[in-house]
């Protein structure tokens, strides 16, 4: 009797704990456009938000792998993956990809993503340097037309904000004159924030709103004693 040969399993990438950026800028920007896109999208529950996630798109070939900085897929459940495997997902790839370009990745951002980008439809490819030191322009956008990617518009505003449309999210990606990116939302005119941020600020109004009222607060107790004094009896 002859056994049949064991086959070795395929081991597909996965998180190994190393860190997930090279710079506090990169990190900084790859965790903004994680989470305040996730907070945008928070209510849709066919909308899949990730970033620096393993993206394996060829059964079977453990090296057909892409790990985008931040990425959008729609038409998938919502739920937390350790990766995300195309072939158990419908066929599904990612609708729009922002890389945080560095030092490090400079060449993969330029040369090799983009034509794997191609490859897997992914709809628009946009790319950001925050220190400014490697891409020119720091934020620019590209958009997959008959197959092939296209230079989206960037607009300058008064301010000299530089603004570029994403058509597949709906937002503006835009660069401040600080350097720092930041998404717009056209129908709100307001800028997307992070849970954090969004938590901070809210902290912040509160306790402007505890200053008021103890101003207020003050004040009026102040006016009383005036009162009490103006209407005392002389003696």
């Amino acid at each position: 009797m002859t056994l049949a040969p064991l086959k070795t399993p395929i081991i597909y990438p996965e998180p190994d704990g190393e860190p997930m950026a090279e710079s506090d800028p990169a990190r900084d920007y790859l965790v903004y456009g994680v989470e305040s896109l996730k907070f945008y999208f928070r209510e849709r529950e066919d909308v899949y938000v990730s970033g620096n996630l393993w993206l394996s798109y060829e059964q079977g070939v453990p090296d057909a792998v892409v790990s985008p900085d931040v990425f959008v897929i729609f038409g998938v459940e919502n739920r937390p993956r350790r990766s995300f495997k195309v072939w158990e997902e419908g066929g599904r790839t990612p609708d729009w990809v922002l890389e945080v370009t560095s030092a490090s990745t400079r060449k993969k951002d330029e040369r090799d993503k983009p034509k794997t980008y191609t490859d897997l439809g992914v709809s628009e490819y946009f790319q950001y340097d925050p220190t400014g030191d490697y891409l020119e322009p720091p934020l620019k956008g590209q958009r997959l037309v008959n197959g092939v990617y296209q230079p989206i518009t960037a607009d300058t505003l008064e301010d000299g904000i530089v603004s570029l449309y994403s058509e597949v999210l709906g937002l503006y990606l835009r660069l401040l004159p600080n350097g720092q990116l930041r998404f717009f939302n056209p129908h709100t005119e307001e800028y997307l924030r992070s849970p954090d941020e969004s938590e901070q600020e809210r902290l912040e109004e509160q306790q402007r709103a505890n200053d008021e009222r103890n101003r207020a607060n003050r004040a009026e107790t102040a006016l009383q004693e005036l009162r009490d004094r103006l209407i005392r009896p002389l003696r």
